[in-house]
């Protein structure tokens, strides 16, 4: 068989065992090893697995995804999420659905000092669910906002998609976190949005809440003062180059953990789930990013990757309709594989296109982490229900992808604004030296 037709094989082959719910990155190294020795050699294919392993757990660069992911798990076990909550619902709870646009506020926040959607979705609806419950807001608007604010966790920097598609294209992780600002204050504003609107179609579904006075939301304030100090100083360390990413998460990981310190907001069991959720989850990547190596590695050989950009170039289409083209496969691979599965598995293929055309990488790392985004709240896979269904087990999942979807309309509107627009995501990155 030709290195294509192999190639071919193995990507078939790992569409269909994902759903066999093995681990993603035992599968794509398993695939990626039996495709590579296939195609090269068994005894080529036996030290590229060994180096790929060594490389990806020895990589200073990946470094920086335990670190973010340990400022966000600080955050959380210190209670930084609940205040965060409490402080948007003293300012609007008061609105028709207003404790849903609270806690869009405030998954925005949190994002800020977490990089992860799961462990944002999880947070706030652990945080906001029972109070909408309490105010009888349809379960269909609760955990739908929830499980699509999640999603801003993998947008507003620091974010652990960011830093693996910088590592795969070697661009400035830097660059790429203040890229996701504007679209992530922008995404924010298109939830509200979509909210107001569904509410005011459906009165039902989020009744109005009490209105606090202002003696009351001046007094919640000081709970959202840290997040905003340490939000600045992580950026504003990276926008004025004083630091380098690695060392962004290093600082606002210890600045995290010496404000909960000081405030008395962890103790010794926090500190340590913190830990064991940090120790968890990054090796979770890891272990998928050195699949995805590997795997790479065989589509390389296989030539898949520079065969799908000449197949794609042939068709002699405008550059945003070949953008467009891209932005629909992800939309719908994002309905099946994990997002963090899909930008390692894609990337290869798609970015040699994406420079052919000409697009700035920046820009499309931000098209990406959309895209993969609305996949983590589309039916089957979307993971940040499934997460959103562990909290609120009485309700079913179809609810919840049923409520996510108003959601998923303004980040639709959001990626596809972004293709005549791209100094809405290049801008801020254009300032930094």
């Amino acid at each position: 068989m030709s290195p294509t037709t192999i190639g071919v094989i193995g990507l078939l082959a790992l569409v269909v065992l994902l759903f066999s719910r093995m681990p993603v990155g035992f599968l794509m190294a398993l695939i990626g090893f039996i495709g590579f020795g296939s195609i090269v050699s068994y005894d080529s294919a036996l030290s590229l697995v060994a180096k790929d392993v060594f490389a990806v757990f020895a990589s200073y660069n990946l470094t920086v995804i335990p670190l973010f992911v340990l400022m966000g798990q600080i955050a959380f076990h210190a209670g930084i999420s609940s205040r965060l909550f409490d402080t948007a619902y003293k300012f609007i709870g008061h609105l028709p659905g207003g404790l849903a646009i609270a806690t869009i506020g405030a998954c925005a926040a949190f994002s800020a000092i977490c990089g992860s959607t799961n462990a944002t979705a999880a947070t706030m609806a652990a945080a906001t669910l029972p109070e909408m419950k309490r105010y009888n807001y349809k379960p269909e608007l609760a955990t739908g906002v929830v499980a699509a604010g999640g999603g801003l966790g993998i947008l507003i920097p620091p974010s652990v998609i960011f830093i693996v598609y910088g590592i795969l294209t070697e661009q400035s992780i830097g660059k790429l976190f203040i890229s996701g600002i504007l679209p992530g204050i922008l995404l924010t504003v298109f939830f509200i949005a979509a909210i107001l609107i569904w509410v005011t179609l459906r009165p039902e579904l989020g009744p109005k809440g009490p209105k606090s006075t202002w003696k009351e939301r001046i007094a919640s304030l000081p709970g959202t003062v840290e997040i905003l100090v340490i939000f600045v100083f992580v950026m504003g360390g990276l926008f004025a180059g004083l630091f380098t990413p690695t060392e962004a998460g290093g600082m606002g990981a210890f600045a995290t953990l010496v404000v909960a310190i000081v405030k008395r907001n962890i103790d010794w069991k926090g500190f340590v789930q913190a830990l064991e959720e940090t120790t968890r989850i990054s090796a979770m990547i890891m272990v998928i990013v050195a699949g995805a190596t590997i795997f790479g590695h065989f589509l390389a050989v296989s030539r898949i990757p520079y065969d799908i950009a000449s197949w794609i170039s042939s068709f002699n289409l405008p550059p945003w309709a070949i953008m467009s083209i891209i932005i629909g496969i992800y939309l719908v691979g994002g309905c099946f594989i994990d997002s963090l599965a899909l930008i390692m598995l894609t990337i290869p293929i798609f970015y040699p296109v994406v420079l052919h055309y000409g697009f700035d990488p920046i820009w499309f790392g931000v098209i990406i982490v959309l895209v993969t985004q609305m996949g983590v709240i589309t039916p089957p896979v979307g993971v940040n229900v499934y997460v959103v269904g562990g909290v609120a087990r009485d309700v079913p999942l179809h609810v919840i992808f049923k409520g996510a979807m108003p959601l998923l309309i303004a980040m639709v509107i959001l990626t596809f604004l972004l293709i005549p627009f791209p100094q809405l995501a290049t801008y801020l990155p254009s300032l930094v030296k």
